[in-house]
């Protein structure tokens, strides 16, 4: 190599580097000019373990965790929903009995965990909290339900859980449930949409100031719920269909039946609904066989449940999945821009129910999204609109609307 191609060499790694410098400082700046919040994380399951510490570094790779505060705070992230998630199980007095006990748990240890650290975050209850909370130099943990079961049939128990400080409901999970059917229940519709009694859940969350959240349910239920709900939904964590053909990701009609209701779809970085994942038979195999060993984590102890956890994430280790990069969970930011406008986007990323990114594996690294959006020329008000101004719009006005 010539002196002239080394000096031109040299002289590109130095230009890149200070590019990247300048764009690290530009994104930090923003940063602490806006509120970032991530709409979607699983991270209460980790709380039924007495050994997790929410308030201390867990290193990813030796825990596999995906969250924690200081870690929010390296990834310049302010806020984030909880999910307390009940996996459905069966749909009898016994059975949603056995949920709502488990939900209760889950909120219990949830509360628990975050009050041992008032000097790093503080539980909010409504939209304006997270700006007084970010003043403060703290993290602000929201809560969510991801899967109506635990209601029952009892319409009470919303009221019960938004007194412990639960702000969405997420009506379904992966299979059908008494309020709606869900987008991926391999024994198909069964309501053909919402239920009756999912028609008076919506009701009564609209009532209360509760958001409606539309990720996992079925697209007949997703426009019932349009026709029926006087406030702006969410989708706490779904993709777009046209980049990732899964049921659980919104297609170009439900993405205009969006902007006409005034919601906002958070885009999940889990790799699935990113790009359509490779064939690799052996790893669904292993896969599958742990689910059947386990009772489909249906109706497990603690215990039980720990135990599952370390051999799934062991599969994890042994069956490495290719992960889906951070410019391609841009990409689905684009396409919702670009059909239908900057105000009706956001992110949430599943982390600790699978979300992660080969560049984006926790909570730490999720300035690397901001640093994304740079580089795509999108400027600080739109930077702010995507990292959770769209999905406060959404949350005031479901709170004005409140009717008790």
């Amino acid at each position: 190599m010539t002196i002239r191609r080394i000096s031109a060499l040299l002289l590109a790694i130095a230009v890149f580097i200070s590019c990247n410098k300048d764009l690290n400082q530009i994104a930090d700046k923003i940063h602490s000019e806006i509120v970032s919040i991530d709409t979607h994380t699983d991270t209460p399951l980790n709380f039924l373990d007495e050994d997790f510490d929410i308030g201390k570094w867990n290193n990813f790779d030796s825990t596999h965790s995906r969250v924690d505060f200081p870690r929010m705070k390296a990834g310049k992230m302010d806020g984030t929903f909880m999910a307390v998630f009940v996996g459905q199980g069966e749909r009898t007095a016994e059975g949603n009995q056995k949920a709502k006990i488990r939900a209760l748990e889950i909120f219990n240890a949830l509360h628990q965990k975050v009050n041992l650290y008032p000097e790093q975050a503080e539980i909010g209850l409504k939209a304006e909290d997270v700006y007084r909370i970010k003043e403060s130099g703290k993290r602000t943990v929201y809560i969510g339900i991801e899967n109506g079961y635990p209601i029952g049939n009892d319409l009470n128990m919303i009221n019960e859980f938004y007194k412990m400080g639960a702000r969405y409901i997420t009506l379904c999970h992966t299979r059908n449930n008494d309020i709606c059917d869900s987008s991926t229940d391999k024994n198909g519709p069964e309501h053909k949409g919402l239920s009756e009694f999912g028609e008076d859940v919506v009701k009564e969350m609209n009532r209360l100031g509760m958001i409606v959240d539309v990720s996992h349910i079925s697209d007949s239920a997703y426009y019932d719920v349009l026709k029926l709900t006087n406030t702006p939904i969410i989708a706490s964590h779904s993709s777009i269909r046209a980049i990732c053909d899964s049921p659980r990701n919104f297609d170009d009609k439900m993405l205009h039946a969006l902007k006409e209701n005034g919601g906002v779809i958070q885009i999940c970085i889990l790799s699935d609904y990113i790009k359509t994942p490779l064939p690799y038979p052996e790893r669904d195999s292993a896969f599958q066989a742990l689910r059947v060993k386990w009772n489909y984590f249906k109706d497990l102890t603690d215990e039980q449940y720990s135990q599952a956890s370390r051999e799934w994430r062991a599969l994890g280790i042994e069956y490495p999945k290719d992960l889906a990069t951070v410019s391609e969970a841009v990409d689905h930011i684009d396409y919702v821009v670009k059909t239908i406008g900057i105000d009706y986007v956001g992110i949430g990323t599943d982390f600790d129910g699978g979300g992660g990114l080969a560049d984006c594996k926790d909570v730490s690294e999720m300035k690397n999204i901001t640093l994304e959006l740079l580089k795509r020329g999108y400027n600080k008000q739109e930077i702010r609109k995507i990292w959770g101004e769209n999905f406060l719009r959404v949350f005031r006005e479901v709170e004005q609307k409140r009717k008790i």
